[in-house]
């Protein structure tokens, strides 16, 4: 049997509800972390975790991080391990969209290129517009080309930066 190459994947990760267990969103994303770092699954970089200002009707401040990985998982197998990781982690619904929520993992971007299913889009439709996705994986990964674009993560956060009013 043939074995699936080795793929690289930028992941996301959000928490902006405090953890029964593991305390507030800054330690609920650390652990996440250490539990998408296992078995067919290596962490290969983190980013420092900031803080950022919800998008939507959340008033929860956010714990954003992002992170390295590297698998032999096909995109849609890597996504039901990061859905089994929130929900071992507390997250029960996927309901109203920017809601509360003990832990968010997305996957941004991949070394394949592009993914396309009814489950999962890559690159993530909405990652080109996130100063709390693209600061932290600018960090990591600035280098990385979206295969939409060509833009590295680099100036895709300094087009968006630009855009931003200063404060």
């Amino acid at each position: 049997m043939r074995r699936a190459p080795h793929s690289i994947y930028a992941l996301a990760l959000g928490s902006n509800q405090r953890h029964t267990r593991h305390g507030p969103p800054e330690c609920v994303v650390a652990k996440a972390l250490t539990k998408i770092d296992g078995k067919h699954v290596q962490l290969l970089a983190q980013s420092a975790t900031i803080r950022s200002h919800p998008i939507g009707p959340s008033q929860r401040i956010f714990a954003n991080a992002a992170a390295i990985v590297e698998t032999r998982l096909d995109p849609l197998e890597l996504l039901a391990r990061l859905k089994r990781i929130e929900h071992k982690l507390g997250r029960r619904q996927r309901g109203q969209r920017w809601q509360a929520r003990v832990i968010d993992l997305d996957i941004i971007l991949w070394s394949g290129g592009l993914w396309a299913s009814p489950e999962l889009t890559v690159p993530h439709t909405e990652f080109r517009k996130r100063a709390f996705v693209l600061g932290p994986l600018a960090a990591i990964a600035g280098d990385w080309r979206d295969p939409l674009s060509g833009l590295t993560v680099r100036q895709l956060k300094a087009r968006l930066d630009r855009k931003r009013p200063a404060a």
